[in-house]
């Protein structure tokens, strides 16, 4: 059994310190007994210990040219108990730019068991900063589901746990990126939603080997469709995406970007599986192909009776698998966090 020992960080005096500090709580042979933190006018400030023990986070953004003072108090897995203080002051406020985020998940909304916890970036974060920006998201699941966080771009990380959650399960996150160093900028605010996952899970599978779709519920299959997929020359994506987006009744116009080959088309029950342009959706053009011919643009064809019944009951964040395709799904063209093995996923 190692010894009783610990250390509070930062340094006492040290100044200049961004508004993401975290008061440092590094034990051996105890834990951490209480953490408190108050501002030069003596407020306190309130926040919780990380679940490592490793740190203490700060409820709310530190103001800026403010000093805070720390006592951490620790005790020995023998009964041994002692407090430590350390002071600092925080930076002045940045003259530099700011780098935008956004947090895709809203809050008091309902999810499907696929669905990953979704921050984007309005521009690149540098890869010296990934795992600064990676450790202040924050998320929180009950029941308690260890996750981790993957960079898919420079400008999207996705959160997921080893498998699909568990349905019924709610999820808390704190996007707690204001004022974060990245790069030459900072970032700019704190988000936080909490969220649920349905109470039922829903896959869909489609075999480009058959020309079948197989929707299962909790793990069971309920129906299987038709379908036609892309053809050879516009291949639908093989591999594991998720329902992003839903809309009953679109327009598909690819005039401006494919020109005397494109297309406009109004499309109805239309659910996004990937940003390049990939849908399952109603094609009632296509119903004599459904089952045996490829004849899309790369999307997934279906009647559309079997759109509408498919659309009624999907959500966002349920899981799509397309297999036996001449294309595989490339990393970022979606939420692709289950497209990576569990044991190549992290930052």
């Amino acid at each position: 059994m190692p010894p009783f020992t610990f250390e509070v960080g930062p340094a006492a005096g040290t100044k200049g310190l961004p508004i993401t500090t975290e008061v440092d709580t590094r034990v051996t042979g105890g834990t951490v007994a209480s953490v408190t933190l108050t501002d030069d006018k003596g407020k306190a400030v309130e926040g919780e210990l990380r679940a490592d023990g490793s740190s203490w986070i700060p409820a709310k953004p530190l103001e800026f040219e403010r000093t805070y003072s720390a006592t951490v108090t620790a005790k020995g897995v023998r009964g041994e108990s002692e407090s430590k203080n350390t002071t600092f002051t925080t930076m002045a406020r940045p003259g530099g730019g700011k780098v935008g985020s956004g947090l895709y998940l809203f809050n008091g909304q309902t999810y499907g068991t696929a669905m990953p916890v979704v921050v984007e970036f309005e521009s690149d974060v540098p890869e010296a900063s990934r795992a600064a920006v990676a450790r202040r998201l924050l998320v929180k699941t009950t029941p308690e589901q260890p996750g981790r966080w993957h960079w898919h771009s420079p400008r999207m990380v996705l959160y997921r746990a080893e498998k699909y959650w568990q349905p019924g399960t709610t999820i808390s996150v704190r996007s707690a990126l204001s004022g974060l160093p990245i790069g030459s900028k900072y970032g700019d605010t704190d988000r936080s939603a909490t969220v649920k996952i349905a109470d039922r899970s829903i896959v869909i599978e489609v075999d480009n080997a058959n020309k079948k779709m197989t929707v299962l519920k909790d793990g069971q299959p309920i129906k299987e469709l038709p379908v036609s997929l892309g053809k050879p020359s516009t291949p639908s994506s093989s591999g594991h995406m998720v329902v992003m987006e839903k809309a009953e009744q679109t327009v598909f116009d690819t005039r401006a970007t494919d020109g005397p080959n494109g297309y406009r088309v109004d499309i109805q029950y239309a659910q996004r599986l990937t940003w390049g342009g990939e849908y399952i959706h109603s094609a009632p053009w296509s119903v004599q192909q459904q089952g045996n011919t490829n004849v899309s643009h790369g999307c997934v064809n279906v009647s559309e009776s079997n759109a509408q019944w498919l659309f009624q009951l999907t959500m966002i964040g349920d899981a799509v698998i397309v297999k036996g395709t001449e294309r595989t799904l490339q990393k970022g063209n979606g939420w692709t966090a289950w497209d990576i093995p569990w044991d190549q996923y992290g930052v």
